[in-house]
């Protein structure tokens, strides 16, 4: 896949879309075959730092000791103290938790308690916080560069399906910015699969309320063929329609 390929999907995805009322997010949508879920090692769990963030606000919530207490309520947007981890006994409070937040960081010492007292619930939603993305700190971390770092960050995870599905920005950002986030996801996508291209069927681009636009595969001469309006044939083909003409040549003389 490259960069002409991305941003003609990006164009048609554009152009197959109603104008809505609020921005729409781009999602890219990568096909996967090939591999066994079952087998761990096949899975997918990268933690991705885009070069541009995806056009909207990552809300953090830092789970800490009194050692950040104060750190964590001025940088993150909301701050849980353990202390005060008893006040969420009720299963659906700690729901209501785990949608409100995107990331959830914790302070590497109270770990045990976050696992105990929220583990039930984020685990299976996929919040508990993360070494892979940098979400576990010490007593003593700086978290204004983690929590600008969250802002950027995209996870590539195969859950039940062959299907990694991430959004990578949304219609009010520039295109070459769109674009990087694709191809950047995409790079580290392969290289986190055992047989890289080889395990991707398709890849498709989609806005919120838009159909699904399929990268095409083609290959540059080819599309300059199309444009000119010769039906492209693959070489076999023109190999079996040249031997073809000689013989009827060769009969033509006899």
């Amino acid at each position: 896949m490259d960069k002409e390929q991305v941003i003609e999907a990006l164009n048609k995805a554009k152009e197959s879309s109603t104008k809505r009322n609020f921005k729409q997010t781009y999602d890219v949508i990568f096909n996967l075959k090939g591999i066994d879920l079952k087998k761990t090692e096949q899975k997918v769990d990268v933690f991705m730092p885009l070069p541009y963030n995806r056009g909207k606000k990552i809300s953090v919530c830092a789970l800490v000791g009194p050692e950040l207490a104060e750190e964590a309520k001025k940088v993150c947007d909301g701050a849980i103290l353990s202390d005060d981890f008893g006040k969420y006994p009720d299963k659906k409070e700690i729901k209501k938790l785990a949608s409100k937040y995107d990331f959830f960081i914790a302070q590497a010492n109270v770990m045990p308690k976050v696992a105990t007292s929220f583990g039930r619930v984020f685990g299976p939603k996929g919040k508990m916080p993360n070494p892979k993305a940098g979400c576990v700190v010490p007593p003593n971390a700086n978290l204004k560069p983690l929590y600008e770092k969250l802002q950027k960050i995209v996870r590539l995870q195969t859950k039940n399906d062959p299907i990694v599905q991430c959004a990578v920005g949304n219609e009010e950002m520039k295109e070459e910015e769109i674009v990087d986030n694709i191809l950047t996801i995409y790079n580290a996508l392969i290289h986190a699969l055992p047989n890289e291209k080889n395990n991707i069927r398709n890849i498709l681009i989609k806005l919120t309320m838009g159909p699904s636009i399929k990268v095409e595969e083609t290959k540059k001469e080819e599309k300059g063929d199309k444009k000119r309006g010769k039906a492209v044939e693959p070489k076999k083909e023109e190999k079996k329609k040249e031997i073809e003409k000689e013989e009827k040549t060769t009969k033509a003389k006899k």
